[in-house]
């Protein structure tokens, strides 16, 4: 069967449709369609287990219930199916070489699912069928015993576990989704502008092949995942000259790398937001009751300023790195989950403190500080926190689950399957933004910041960035441009020039 990306760009070269009409005739679901492995006949097997579909796609390959299964499974070229109760920063070396991942806990905005569609990988999470023992290394699904090497399907866009392999196709991009997405870049005008979600040069690469005008998002703590993560903790709980020194240096390299694909493209680089929990597991004496609502992003940044002083060294010294070298080096910085203006003004001093160093190295370039708007009295206070800010970005995960009382790691599983049979919510709210609720804080709090500053750039880099139905209300409400993961810039390239022709 043609797909409807290519039958509507071969309609329009034949002057059957005119460019607006063929743009406005595809589905982002067929685009995304086309960037991902599908089963090549349907599921071969009965379906075992639902769960939320966190990251779409599908695979097919042998259950590894541990990250050293993963790894002897790589060693001998065999796709693995990586199987948790839920995945942390230790993780990520398996994670990155498995061919999908299973959680039994989660949602859209958890761990797992932030990782794996950031780096393009089938997730399934949330599977409140699947039972693990970690130390015994034994699992169940529903009344089946899952051990290491038995066959399994994963489909990460239905959302869908079967038990078995299954025959995948294989992805070939067409010619024609590049040429439609031009179209629609045309057409929207240079509005709501579409960036990507990338913490390392290889997510950059990947985002600018698919068309990404920049980076919206750089999660420094990202850089420090596996056999990296003792850096991090180090310099959490030690914080010396040494252990600092150590994060900057893996961070300026990193950021380089990132400045050179995205060279002449603006790069949000967001400081340290590391959830303690997931970060620094073997520390009980920083435990906290509330993790996810404890010591992060800008609290962080005021009890630990050295922290901030050194990733805003390493930020402005990978720049003039690029700058000596013949670049143009686009550098931001933002500082995540600010609650008002004082907080914003007190750790931006810290932060400009460390950049005037740097002014002669950047050939007249300045980097500017903005704020994360994610939580709803961050919203409310949006013309207070413009003041002492560059640019704003929406970050719609903690927005949504602040607003809701959701916690974002837990409720998906258990209760919105029937919040939403029972008519409850109309939609799952991590997936497409919750019009009523947190869609009014973000009209408030972009209304509020242009008051206050006219013309500030004010941008979302949520999972809701991506999604083509949100993009339809990121149009009306006046957002400069989104940010999502690099697999789902193609979508929102075509979400985003339908949203502006509709709202025209």
């Amino acid at each position: 069967m043609t797909s409807p990306v290519i039958a509507a760009v071969q309609a329009a070269e034949r002057g059957e449709l005119d460019r607006t009409d063929a743009v406005l005739g595809v589905a982002p679901d067929d685009v995304e369609h086309l960037l991902h492995a599908q089963m090549t006949d349907g599921p071969s097997a009965p379906v075992a287990a639902h769960g939320v579909a966190a990251s779409p796609g599908a695979a097919s390959g042998r259950v590894c219930l541990s990250v050293d299964a993963v790894l002897d499974a790589d060693d001998e070229g065999i796709p693995s199916i990586f199987v948790r109760p839920f995945t942390t920063p230790a993780d990520e070396v398996a994670m990155s070489a498995a061919a999908a991942i299973v959680t039994a806990k989660g949602g859209m905005a958890s761990h797992a699912a932030v990782i794996a569609r950031g780096w393009g990988i089938p997730a399934v999470v949330g599977v409140e069928t699947l039972a693990m023992d970690v130390a015994a290394g034994a699992a169940r699904l529903g009344d089946v015993e899952l051990r290491d090497g038995d066959p399994i399907t994963v489909d990460g866009s239905a959302g869908t576990i079967m038990l078995g392999a299954s025959e995948l196709g294989e992805v070939e991009i067409p010619d024609e989704m590049f040429t439609l997405l031009r179209w629609a870049d045309e057409l929207r005008g240079g509005r709501l502008v579409v960036r990507a979600n990338a913490d390392d040069a290889f997510s950059a690469r990947l985002a600018r092949q698919f068309g990404a005008a920049g980076v919206g998002l750089c999660r420094t703590e990202h850089m420090f995942l596996g056999g990296r993560l003792p850096l991090i903790q180090r310099a959490i709980t030690d914080g010396g000259r040494a252990s600092l020194d150590a994060l900057v240096e893996v961070q300026v390299n990193d950021l380089v790398e990132l400045l050179e694909v995205m060279d002449g493209l603006p790069v949000i680089v967001r400081l340290l937001d590391p959830p303690l929990h997931e970060f620094l597991p073997d520390h009980p004496e920083l435990a906290e009751e509330n993790p996810m609502l404890g010591v992060r992003g800008a609290r962080l940044g005021v009890l630990r300023p050295e922290l901030y002083r050194a990733q805003a060294a390493a930020a402005a010294e990978a720049a003039a790195r690029r700058v000596a070298a013949g670049g143009d080096p686009r550098m931001q910085i933002m500082v995540p989950l600010v609650v008002g203006g004082p907080e914003l003004a007190h750790v931006r001093e810290a932060v400009t403190d460390e950049l005037a160093g740097y002014e002669s190295r950047l050939g007249g370039r300045s980097i500017p500080v903005g704020a994360m708007i994610e939580t709803p009295r961050s919203a409310l206070a949006a013309a207070e926190i413009a003041g002492s800010a560059d640019f704003l970005s929406v970050g719609t995960n903690d927005l949504t689950q602040m607003t809701f009382g959701f916690s974002r790691d837990d409720i998906e599983s258990r209760i919105m399957r029937p919040y939403i049979e029972h008519g409850l919510l109309a939609a799952n709210p991590f997936e497409t933004l919750d019009e009523t609720g947190v869609g009014r804080l973000v009209a408030d709090a972009v209304s509020g910041a242009h008051a206050a500053r006219p013309g500030i750039e004010i941008g979302v880099c949520g999972e809701h960035g991506g999604d083509p139905a949100s993009i339809a209300f990121w149009a009306l409400a006046g957002v400069d441009y989104v940010s999502c993961s690099p697999h789902r810039v193609p979508v929102a390239r075509l979400a985003a020039a339908q949203a502006v022709i509709g709202s025209a």
